[in-house]
């Protein structure tokens, strides 16, 4: 029998329907891979199934059975665009809402930029939605709380619709909601569990990755009393090792824009005892909310892909203190991944080729240890690591689906042949490259 902690997302989403008394539900999600198995095991729970923006790894099999019933949110640019359009082809029955020249990517605000557009179309898809699909209405009251794990919060009622995190948008569905809870019983879902919120904390325990962030902290030299600052928080798996780094004898302010995440990193970081060492503020990281000179150690990891890169790396400079030590670690997509499988060169190549997902500002090549020496700094530590992912971990299944969403269908039959063979899946995993930079701002 599973433990909680082994649960698939399926069961635990059932669990929370059940614990709801519902049996049914519109639902509304981004992430497919973590509604992949509800849709697929389950699928007479779902009365209708919105997707907006989703990523690249879509499952037209797993989809076509919904037919009338899903409706689809997507942009025109960005790394999956093209990728979720030639998915959309063979679902000839859905309802496509496309956004011309709409950036896509993980951390789009597409609720906040588009609010008008998909609650029009959401409104007006669930109408159809219930006239034709049998769904008791809910009185579940506003309320919030907790089931296997996930977190809900419940508005409005009506016909229930849940809605799922949408990974890393800093608004989530929140510019939405008033209107959708005027019509529908709506629970919007959070925790650990889901969403962009599970990407990182699935990214933080694989024990490579809490390596390669140790090795960047250790080169930080972080002496006892200096006070420390991150820049874009996340879900808290950087400042939460900060804490163990450091033996709490070091105050710790960490930032983020995304107010959804600085709830769920607060709600972490009180699980795991060290809410006391950790003051958590709303800041973004283009214009951060405190005067020149203020911190000893200043510290970003995996943010600089996703903003203005020169004006975060300036404000990550203003807010130094002279002599204090400033550390930045990105994704490498100028590098190529690594994948531990025996495929054909031309295949190979392909599989290894970086995909780019990063904002038309953003940095996440060799550039930036050239801000670091045209800011000044001196004592430059500059050092690339490599680090691996096995797809047995939650984030190496993530990193192998996304390449897998990449491939023809011949492709893909050769990369599951090569894993299947003797010995292979033993040794099987995927290097991601990342660009670490430490630097002095001179006295």
């Amino acid at each position: 029998m599973a433990t909680d902690i082994d649960l698939p997302i399926e069961e635990r989403i059932l669990r929370l329907l059940y614990g709801l008394g519902l049996q049914k539900a519109h639902f509304g999600a981004r992430e497919f891979e973590e509604f992949d198995g509800l849709a697929r095991f389950q699928p007479e729970v779902v009365a209708s199934l919105t997707l907006v923006c989703p990523p690249r790894t879509l499952k037209v099999d797993v989809l076509q059975p919904f037919g009338p019933r899903l409706l689809c949110f997507y942009g025109t640019k960005g790394p999956q665009a093209a990728i979720v359009k030639k998915s959309f082809e063979a679902l000839p029955d859905a309802t496509q809402v496309c956004f011309a020249n709409y950036l896509d990517v993980n951390w789009s605000d597409v609720a906040a930029d588009h609010a008008e557009e998909i609650c029009d179309a959401m409104l007006q898809f669930l109408g159809r939605m219930t006239r034709i699909v049998e769904l008791p209405l809910a009185n579940l009251f506003q309320r919030e709380g907790e089931i296997a794990g996930i977190t809900y919060r419940v508005m409005g009622s009506g016909p229930p619709l849940i809605l799922l995190p949408l990974v890393l948008a800093p608004s989530q569905w929140e510019p939405l909601l008033s209107r959708l809870s005027q019509n529908y019983c709506t629970i919007v879902l959070g925790g650990a569990e889901l969403g962009g919120v599970r990407q990182l904390e699935a990214r933080g325990r694989t024990e490579s990755y809490q390596r390669a962030l140790k090795t960047f902290v250790a080169e930080m030299e972080i002496k006892p009393g200096e006070n420390i600052f991150e820049v874009g928080c996340g879900s808290g798996v950087l400042t939460r090792l900060l804490v163990d780094c450091t033996q709490r004898v070091n105050p710790i302010i960490a930032v983020d824009v995304n107010r959804y995440f600085l709830r769920e990193a607060t709600a972490l970081a009180k699980m795991q005892g060290c809410s006391d060492a950790i003051e958590f503020r709303e800041g973004s990281a283009e214009s951060l909310p405190f005067a020149d000179n203020h911190f000893n150690i200043t510290i970003s990891a995996t943010v600089m892909e996703e903003v203005d890169a020169d004006q975060m790396f300036a404000e990550l400079v203003r807010v130094t203190k002279p002599g204090g030590r400033i550390g930045v670690m990105i994704r490498a997509e100028d590098m190529m991944s690594f994948v531990n499988l025996s495929l054909r060169p031309d295949l190979k190549t392909k599989v290894e080729t970086p995909r780019g997902n990063v904002s038309e500002g953003g940095c996440a090549d060799a550039a930036l240890y050239r801000r670091f020496r045209e800011a000044g700094l001196v004592s430059l530590k500059i050092f690339p690591q490599l680090v691996p992912f096995r797809p047995t971990e939650p984030h190496g299944k993530r990193a192998a689906a996304g390449i897998l969403a990449t491939l023809t269908e011949q492709e893909a039959n050769e990369w599951r042949t090569a894993a299947q063979t003797p010995g292979a899946s033993e040794l099987l995993f995927i290097a991601k490259p990342f660009h670490c930079a430490v630097g002095t701002k001179p006295i």
